[in-house]
């Protein structure tokens, strides 16, 4: 989740200054900060949901996941994000620091929507999300009922498939891996029924 803090333009290098050094997180977008906000109950477990399904497939293979914290950059576009998940499969690359905390290479990026974020993960993030060419996978997985919408790269188009209630489950080819929508929506309560 994030708000707009409305102050003057910074550099990328001022960004990344003061955003190692500040108590709460902020992704930045061409020169302005976008303020992280706390996310609700649904929306922490379906990330832990999705993270530990995850982890637990791709376990002894060459890729490393992570939650929340993990800053990604889009090489050609002044902005850094902090997915609710990101997954790399091969050897991870950092921004040229020792800190390795911005990572360069997603293989698949995970946004679990939010109604003040919905609009934008879909919009203009998905769209500098594309700018990463090492980007094959992007999940929008809602929070309100049981709904993942998968879009994968396949050459130069992005496509989209969409897996609808709890007996659903997505394929995610570029990490091989699958994700059952029951798992995903473990302990999240009050979903509607599905039909």
């Amino acid at each position: 989740m994030s708000a707009v803090l409305k102050i003057p333009p910074l550099s990328a290098e001022d960004y990344l200054l003061q955003e190692r050094n500040a108590v709460t997180k902020s992704e930045f977008h061409d020169g302005q900060i976008i303020a992280m906000t706390g996310a609700s109950r649904q929306h922490n477990l379906i990330t832990v949901n999705i993270s530990r399904e995850l982890s637990i497939q791709l376990k002894k293979r060459p890729c490393e996941s992570y939650i929340n914290d993990m800053r990604v950059k889009a090489l050609n576009a002044n902005n850094y994000y902090y997915p609710d998940i990101v997954v790399v499969f091969g050897t991870p690359h950092f921004a040229e620091d020792a800190l390795m905390d911005t990572l360069l290479n997603p293989s698949v990026i995970v946004e679990v929507l939010s109604p003040s974020t919905e609009a934008y993960d879909r919009g203009e993030k998905f769209a500098r999300y594309r700018k990463i060419d090492s980007l094959q996978t992007y999940l929008l997985v809602a929070q309100d009922q049981p709904m993942i919408e998968h879009y994968e790269r396949i050459g130069a188009v992005w496509q989209l498939s969409e897996s609808v209630g709890l007996d659903a489950c997505v394929e995610l080819a570029s990490i091989d891996c699958r994700l059952s929508l029951a798992e995903v929506y473990d302990k999240v309560l009050d979903l509607p029924e599905t039909p």
